[in-house]
């Protein structure tokens, strides 16, 4: 049984942008990781970007040789579930699908001890839900990091409907042992920072399709005008316009508020492959 105050090792399910980030994060402060991903392929990937994200940190004098080989040699990955037997805290990384977040607590579930903490990285699924899917929905809770995971400071702890407090209590003071802000979100669509960023960038949309401003004009508005660190239009880009309209249409079927539907122009962009950054044209062009 693991001890009920001190998480020692952590396994992370998904090594892409957020898993490989989470697990970076979760080895810097100390914690044996443990990150597991389909094939080896994506394994190698994941643990490049890691190491090349430390090495950049060490051209920048950000931190020591020793601390980026301490992080490495706390770092593993696997393509398997058996080595999770030894993890205290899992956290699941994965594709933003609830089918496929239940089949992999599935298969981790019969390796780890019946004390081990399950959370998820969602950015929009109920946490009850994927709670009530395993056999301790009681030590389950939403762990919502931002990206890059890295670089970004806030946690959202989300406490599902049969989240106990000590399961509370035991991720939130995780998160705050990994150098970040934790804050409680609820268990609604969007938890808090998409639950009010999401309804600015619909409505930034709407705006531009009536006429409102360039792309550039009201980017420069919200930059200058509000301090925002980018404008709304960047924003899009960066996050994926694919993700925010899946976020949206949740967060819509949940609330059926008009502030929470994707208007027309974002769901033609969506249709016509412009994603933003990450297919090289959205709002921008890259």
């Amino acid at each position: 049984m693991a001890d009920e105050k001190h998480i020692q090792s952590v396994g992370v399910l998904g090594c892409g942008l957020m898993g490989s980030g989470i697990a970076q994060v979760c080895a810097q402060a100390g914690y044996r990781t443990l990150v597991r991903e389909v094939d080896q392929a994506a394994i190698d990937a994941g643990i490049g970007r890691i190491a090349q994200f430390l090495e950049n940190g060490v051209t920048r004098k950000k931190l020591t040789a020793e601390m980026r080989d301490a992080t490495m040699g706390r770092l593993t990955g696997t393509t398997s579930v058996e080595g999770f037997a030894d993890c205290d805290l899992v956290i699941e990384a994965i594709v933003e699908n609830v089918e496929a977040k239940r089949v992999a607590f599935s298969e981790v579930e019969p390796v780890v001890g019946s004390e081990t903490l399950f959370c998820s990285n969602t950015s929009s699924l109920c946490i009850t839900e994927l709670a009530a899917a395993t056999h301790r929905p009681d030590k389950f809770a939403g762990l919502h990091f931002f990206s890059p995971v890295p670089i970004m400071n806030l946690v959202e702890v989300i406490r599902g409907l049969t989240t106990t407090d000590e399961t509370h209590r035991r991720v939130f003071d995780f998160a705050g042992s990994l150098g970040k802000r934790p804050v409680t979100a609820p268990d609604r669509p969007g938890f808090i920072v998409n639950r009010l960023l999401i309804p600015y960038l619909l409505s930034a949309v709407r705006a531009y399709e009536s006429g409102c401003g360039t792309l550039e004009d009201m980017d420069t508005a919200m930059t200058l005008g509000c301090g925002h660190p980018m404008g709304p239009f960047t924003l899009l880009d960066f996050v994926g316009l694919d993700t925010a309209y899946y976020v949206a249409n949740i967060m819509f079927e949940e609330f059926r508020e008009a502030a929470y539907a994707p208007p027309p122009l974002l769901k033609r962009m969506v249709l016509a492959g412009r994603l933003g950054r990450k297919s090289g044209h959205g709002f921008y062009t890259y």
